[in-house]
């Protein structure tokens, strides 16, 4: 193992690096919530959470609203931070947690939908970041920092499964503040001590993973597809693609990419779908008559189904839908930078982008 602050010389791209340092990265933050006797500070009473972020952040506000709803039972919202500051009312009612996320603790519009929240004066505010002391550190009453260490890529992978990380600590918190008998904190307290275990299976199929970007890289159209929690990290799939690649990419719910966005597969297609569990026989079906209409190649990205006449696959075999979130996550992060690497991008350094690092 290496150091989470330090390019591997083995890599040639500080993304690939962050991507293989995330099994480190993981077990680190795991360990400090076991030495902290698996509390961390927040309210004890809270009745509705809402999620506000941007970009890669926004995917991990995504991940929280299910997350969150399904282990703790609390009702959770998601918002982008730049649609928050244009809101002409906010929620403001008691029994209600804001989270804020931002990777560098300095993201503008997060900021600006902080300083909004603290008018109300008696509303706590939590954030989740990579840069203790940073601006958003210093905002919020409570403060869960990633320690994800350095992160120089453009594009967001060993933060972005610290933030998940730290949003399922939240969950699990707030689900034994509410109930110490919730039947998921028993089972997803075990369960996260295997997923460094995990991404580093998922690091193995890198060859695997290869092959599937060479395929990939030929489309004109990418669609990602998922259901479910999984929508959450289709969208950062696809942004991640974007990122690196420059590529047409779109994330769709299947059920609803059914109304009328199925016809973009009229042109030079391929979609991939995200699971999490078995393919629901709606799924399945859905998926078979995308295959009869349109004929395009799909790639089955976590457990497939015989009913599925996917061209190809690549399944880490996990015990539940939570260690599947973080074997998938990987393995779109290394499908990206194999895409970028296949279509002669560097990428490290996306033209346009920048990233706000502060360390």
């Amino acid at each position: 193992m290496f150091d989470k602050n330090l390019k591997n010389s083995k890599f040639k791209y500080w993304m690939e690096s962050e991507i293989y340092q995330q099994p480190l990265v993981l077990a680190d933050i795991i360990n400090a919530y076991k030495q902290g006797a698996e509390k961390i500070s927040i309210p004890e009473k809270v009745n509705r959470v809402v999620v506000v972020a941007s970009g890669s952040s926004y995917h991990c506000a995504r991940f929280a609203v299910d997350l969150l709803e399904r282990i703790s039972g609390v009702e959770t919202r998601a918002i982008y931070s730049s649609e928050f500051l244009l809101k002409s009312v906010i929620p403001h009612d008691e029994g209600l947690l804001y989270i804020f996320i931002t990777q560098s603790g300095e993201t503008s519009d997060t900021l600006g939908a902080v300083r909004r929240v603290k008018e109300f004066g008696h509303i706590p505010t939590l954030c989740i970041t990579n840069k203790e002391g940073s601006s958003v550190w210093e905002l919020c009453d409570y403060r869960i920092g990633c320690s994800a260490g350095k992160e120089l890529g453009i594009a967001a992978t060993k933060s972005f499964t610290a933030q998940m990380l730290s949003l399922l600590i939240v969950a699990l918190t707030l689900a034994k503040n509410h109930d110490e008998t919730n039947q998921y904190v028993k089972t997803y307290q075990k369960s996260l001590n295997f997923i460094p275990e995990i991404i580093t299976k998922a690091l193995n199929e890198r060859k695997k993973i290869k092959h599937l970007a060479s395929l990939v890289a030929k489309a004109k159209n990418i669609v990602i597809a998922a259901d479910g929690i999984a929508y959450s990290l289709a969208k950062e799939a696809a942004l991640k693609i974007k990122e690196t690649s420059y590529m047409n990419v779109n994330a769709a719910i299947l059920g609803e990419f059914m109304h009328g966005h199925v016809a973009v597969l009229n042109n030079k297609s391929v979609l991939l779908y995200l699971s999490l569990k078995d393919i629901s026989y709606t799924s399945a079906r859905y998926l078979q008559n995308i295959k009869k209409d349109y004929n395009p190649s799909i790639y089955v990205i976590g457990k497939t189904s015989a009913d599925v006449k996917a061209n190809m696959s690549i399944n880490i075999e996990c015990e539940n839908e939570l260690q599947y979130m973080f074997a998938n996550v990987v393995i779109c992060q290394l499908l990206a930078l194999e895409i970028a690497i296949k279509k002669h991008r560097n990428p490290d350094k996306p033209h346009g982008l920048k990233k706000i690092v502060r360390f």
